[in-house]
């Protein structure tokens, strides 16, 4: 069963680009500190080498939060300003939780350009198939509250 969200409306034009200018280290912060619960624990040895040292930049179009994100031997931090980008990932919110839940696919979703990914090709590969792997990272008791 899908968890759906109640649709967020979007911040107002002027406000998203502010936000879009401010700095990504404390939204980058929070969701480090959830792939490390979240995520961390399932990755393999394989998964966790290749994307060590990778920054990996999130940008939640519709809001203008962009999250920059590196693997290193603590797991997920934020990535220093001068860290340069690997691989970026762009969608609204909803593309996001429904691949968070597993209700979409991402390949789908990345032919029909609701998700774009711009990069390193190779990472953007290993991170898709090790995602896929993984399964859903909404936990399965959220999902029951519905």
């Amino acid at each position: 069963m899908n968890l759906a969200l109640p649709p967020l409306p979007p911040p107002p034009e002027a406000l998203r680009r502010l936000i879009e200018h401010l700095p990504t280290q404390p939204p980058s912060l929070l969701l480090a500190i959830g792939l490390n619960r979240a995520l961390l624990p399932k990755l393999d040895a394989e998964a966790r080498n290749g994307l060590s040292g990778q920054c990996v930049e999130v940008h939640v179009s519709d809001f203008g939060v962009r999250f920059r994100l590196e693997l290193g031997p603590r797991g997920f931090a934020p990535a220093s300003a001068r860290a340069s980008v690997a691989m970026r990932i762009r969608a609204p919110a909803d593309i996001f939780w429904r691949l968070a839940q597993g209700s979409e696919d991402a390949d789908t979703l990345f032919f029909e350009r609701k998700l774009v990914m711009e990069g390193d090709t190779e990472l953007g590969l290993l991170l898709k198939n090790t995602l896929d792997a993984i399964g859903p990272l909404v936990p399965e008791l959220l999902a029951r509250r519905a």
